[in-house]
């Protein structure tokens, strides 16, 4: 029997509206709106239904509108038994797949979401930096060519084959930009981000949330594995994911060796649970004869859940 992986994303995958027709058909949906909102102390249900888009792409609301949509899809998945069997998250998405997997309480995962996208604001207004999209270009040959580079900059995602995300200061990502074309790179252009995530200018936040992790995140039982943004291997017992994900926000997200684990590992079926579709066109460039879909609306809940009663 093919399994079948959960996927969850990360910032970027917001869009205003976002939300909205789960929360008007669930009860469940609008009390972990209320949830949510108490503990990072705004209406985040106005901010998903209402933007405008230029404050739901800060990363102060992008992060908790990205997770509680994703957690509300998982929460009805669960109350209908739909359960994966393995998940994943590409960077904040993280919390979510832990949240899936029983591995952290919503409530416990969304307080630690309120201080890592606050904190992460933070260092985003003090050190705006800049990323940009390589592609068709390994990512070792990338990691190569930067470490060539006056100033910071690092690999920040390793999201399909040939295609990575760099990050860093601004002046380091443009030059690396022009050594990476000259070296090969079918294109290197930077992209329209509050933040240079995964990189050396986010440090200060990303020992504050570690530190959070290590001392105050309670872990619990795994139900099914979640493959790790830092070492993209498949962990079920809570010590050894603490320790990868006090890492994470220093750490470059090892996405396509993720999806191609869990290929490797027998799953054929990839599921992105939340907003947008960006996980499900990586998926499809990181491995063959795999169903791919996802589920961010009420329509497409309801259907996946109508599928699985006929397939029974």
């Amino acid at each position: 029997m093919k399994k079948t992986a959960f996927l969850f994303p990360g910032q970027a995958s917001q869009y205003v509206g976002m939300a909205r027709d789960l929360f008007e058909n669930f009860h469940s949906v609008r009390r972990l709106f209320r949830t949510a909102s108490d503990i990072v102390g705004y209406d985040l249900a106005d901010v998903c239904f209402n933007g405008p888009e230029d404050k739901l792409k800060q990363t102060i609301y992008t992060q908790p509108a990205v997770f509680v949509h994703s957690c509300a899809i998982v929460m009805i998945l669960k109350q209908n038994d739909a359960v994966p069997d393995a998940a994943a998250g590409h960077s904040l998405g993280e919390y979510s797949a832990l949240v899936c997997s029983g591995a952290l309480s919503f409530k416990e995962a969304m307080k630690a979401v309120a201080l890592r996208s606050s904190e992460m604001q933070k260092d985003c207004d003090d050190n705006p930096g800049a990323m940009a999209a390589v592609i068709g270009m390994d990512f070792e040959t990338v990691e190569e060519i930067l470490k060539k580079v006056a100033g910071k900059v690092v690999s920040a995602n390793y999201n399909s084959p040939g295609q990575v995300v760099i990050s860093g200061e601004t002046t380091a990502v443009e030059e690396a930009c022009i050594r990476l074309k000259e070296s090969g790179a079918r294109r290197a252009l930077t992209i329209p981000v509050g933040g240079a995530y995964h990189s050396p200018l986010m440090d200060r936040s990303a020992g504050i949330v570690s530190a959070y992790i290590d001392g105050s995140l309670d872990f619990g039982r795994f139900e099914f594995p979640v493959y790790s943004n830092v070492s993209s291997k498949p962990v079920t017992l809570a010590g050894d994911f603490k320790k990868l994900l006090s890492k994470q926000i220093s750490s470059p997200v090892l996405w396509h060796p993720i999806v191609s684990n869990m290929f490797d590992d027998g799953v054929r079926r990839f599921v992105e649970i939340g907003p947008g579709k960006v996980l499900q066109g990586l998926a499809g460039k990181s491995v063959d004869d795999s169903e791919i879909d996802g589920i961010d609306t009420f329509e497409q809940l309801d259907s996946f859940l109508k599928e699985r009663v006929l397939s029974a």
